[in-house]
């Protein structure tokens, strides 16, 4: 391992284990995303029932597509980073010029291992509920079903490994914003926004206008939701996922690359006022 990323490892380490141990924290959001999954896929058992026709996402796909959201929820960039609002709020944030190191990657890494941390413990507990125990209690349909295949779990790693790095890259983008206005209100809200409608977090891309899907699975929203779920279920593979996760990382390099030069603008330009 390079001594270069000794400082970043570290960091990333450091955080990971401290949102992990917010245990109550990981039981309410798993309940809560239970809540919500139910309800919404009692809202799509009722659409589907009533649709006079085939859609271009079955039932089932439906629902796998909607515990898979509610699994992986923490890894949609709604808000910047809290601690690093509050550093901007307090005007603590001038002491992260001081560090010797790299201010971009030192966030990115905060970022990175804070959705990983609130991620790993609500999505093993999803796992178990949906995909283990509805079945057997007679809940078959409402169900999250396994992977169409061994190569499209693997697949489905690569590809949350890629949400992983853009979930992150536009956290960052929302903690700069943050630097440069002093509030977080504004990019939390617009960012809620449009996480939720473009990733496909609050309705399937599928059942989007057909006009409409093909410039939303290339926008980077789609790789957070759309892309690792549509592998899961077979209806990308092959080549066509290949592509689909080489998307993900292009847009995780080019919003990375935007946030580096962003952020040192945005230092460079930082004014502190307090005593």
């Amino acid at each position: 391992m390079s001594p270069a990323l000794g400082p970043y490892l570290a960091v990333f380490a450091a955080r990971f284990q401290l949102v992990l141990q917010y245990r109550a924290a990981a039981m309410a959001g798993f309940a809560t995303q239970c809540w919500w999954g139910a309800l919404k896929i009692m809202i799509y058992a009722a659409f589907f029932a009533g649709a006079s026709g085939p859609q271009p996402i079955s039932f089932a796909h439906t629902v796998t597509y909607t515990w898979l959201g509610q699994g992986f929820l923490a890894f949609l960039p709604w808000n910047a980073d809290p601690e690093i609002s509050e550093m901007v709020r307090s005007g603590a944030v001038a002491y992260e010029r001081l560090r010797p190191v790299d201010t971009y990657a030192w966030w990115f890494a905060r970022a990175m291992a804070w959705s990983v941390a609130r991620v790993a413990p609500r999505a093993a507990l999803m796992f178990v509920l949906a995909a283990l125990i509805l079945p057997v209690v007679g809940l078959g349909p409402w169900s999250l079903h396994l992977p169409a295949s061994p190569g499209a779990a693997m697949l489905f790693a690569v590809s949350m490994a890629g949400v992983a790095l853009v979930s992150a890259a536009m956290t960052v983008l929302l903690d700069i914003v943050v630097a440069a206005t002093l509030t977080d209100r504004g990019a939390n809200i617009l960012a809620s926004a449009f996480v939720n409608v473009f990733s496909g977090a609050i309705i399937p891309l599928a059942l989007f206008p057909q006009w409409m899907i093909p410039g939303l699975r290339l926008s980077p929203f789609a790789g957070l939701v759309d892309t690792p779920f549509r592998i899961w279920f077979g209806e990308l593979a092959g080549a066509p996922a290949l592509g689909a996760i080489a998307l993900q990382l292009f847009w995780a390099l080019a919003l990375a690359g935007l946030g580096w030069l962003w952020l040192g603008r945005t230092m460079n330009r930082l004014q502190v006022q307090g005593g």
